[in-house]
């Protein structure tokens, strides 16, 4: 049997090299790129599973009113003390006035209660020196006593004028103890008005603290930016209703800078240490990278803190590998990372044994 010679026309010739050029060129690719690949997975870890973080914190009132202004827009930039809305305070000013008014009055009461003090210790002065008088007079009346004592026993004065000597040395010594006891009366008295002064002192104290407190919620209808930042989304309207302790917006705190949380296996951190330098680059921003530095390593793994922590002693065990989040701060200038917004995904490589 005659085998029939094939015939190669020079274009099939043509276009089996170059298949088979493109096909080496394309294994040669392959090998090279997996080499860079062992390469890179040999000195470097990584991760796509990374967000961007900044500190987002709520916007919340200290008073309940209805909302007068609101001086923001939505995505707004703001500085450290902007109003950024006005509570009503119709309500709180009436109350400040009121303890203003409280107060007045308690601070006339102890001008009114020294003011008696002053008069009752000028009275028990006066009944001081009625004393001295009436001792003199007692005195005096003693030695006429006396005196007709001894004539009556002489039989030079009668028993009537003895008589009449008794009862005057008996209404001088009366007028004596009378006068003795206004005086302590009105000493007592001045006493017990100087113990009052520090019950009018603590209401006095008291009635400035409600001053103060009624001040503070005046102060707190007037709601500010606490530090530089950029608004969120608006929620609230004028006119609305709103509660103590309500959330009314939420500011992204821009001093504090930004920073990426990546969640690494826990494989993956053996060789990773404090202060190490990390690459980022985010899905926004394909190609740019930005440095960052390890700040710290998280204490236990993300599964961890969750809500409802997996609890493998319950026999239903399937072995998952953790992962443990990693703290990055961005190095790179404010202004080169003003782009970056927070919850952005990114790819961190770290340089193992950095």
């Amino acid at each position: 049997m005659r085998t029939k010679k094939k015939n190669y026309t020079s274009t099939d010739q043509l276009i089996t090299k170059i298949t088979a050029w493109i096909a080496g060129v394309i294994v040669v690719g392959l090998m090279i790129w997996g080499a860079i690949s062992l390469l890179d997975l040999y000195k470097y870890e990584e991760t796509n599973d990374a967000q961007v973080e900044e500190y987002i914190n709520p916007i919340t009132s200290r008073v309940t009113g209805y909302i007068r202004t609101i001086k923001y827009e939505e995505n707004q930039d703001v500085k450290k003390g902007d109003t950024l809305l006005i509570i009503d305070n119709s309500e709180y000013k009436l109350g400040q006035q009121e303890a203003e008014a409280a107060l007045l009055n308690a601070q006339a009461q102890i001008k009114v209660m020294e003011s008696n003090e002053l008069t009752t210790a000028k009275a028990a002065s006066v009944m001081k020196s009625q004393i001295a008088s009436a001792k003199a007079k007692l005195l005096k009346q003693q030695q006429d006593y006396d005196r007709y004592s001894k004539l009556f026993k002489v039989e030079s004065a009668t028993l009537q004028q003895l008589e009449n000597s008794k009862a005057a040395l008996d209404v001088a010594d009366a007028e004596y103890r009378s006068a003795l006891n206004s005086y302590e009366t009105s000493a007592s008295k001045v006493n017990d008005i100087r113990s009052q002064r520090d019950v009018y002192l603590a209401e006095i104290k008291r009635r400035e603290a409600l001053l103060n407190r009624n001040k503070l919620d005046v102060g707190y209808t007037v709601i500010t930016a606490p530090y530089d930042g950029k608004m969120g989304r608006r929620t609230i309207q004028e006119g609305q209703l709103i509660q103590a302790g309500q959330t009314l917006a939420f500011i992204v705190d821009q001093e504090a800078g930004k920073w990426v949380i990546a969640n690494f296996k826990e494989t993956q951190i053996a060789s990773m240490k404090l202060n190490g330098h990390a690459v980022i680059e985010t899905d926004a921003f394909p190609g740019e990278e930005f440095q960052g530095t390890i700040v710290s390593l998280s204490p236990a793994t993300g599964a961890r803190f969750s809500l409802l922590p997996p609890d493998n002693s319950t026999g239903n065990f399937v072995k998952v590998v953790q992962r443990i989040p990693v703290k990055i701060k961005l190095d790179d200038s404010k202004k080169l990372t003003d782009k970056l917004k927070a919850g952005m995904n990114a790819i961190v490589v770290i340089a193992k044994n950095q």
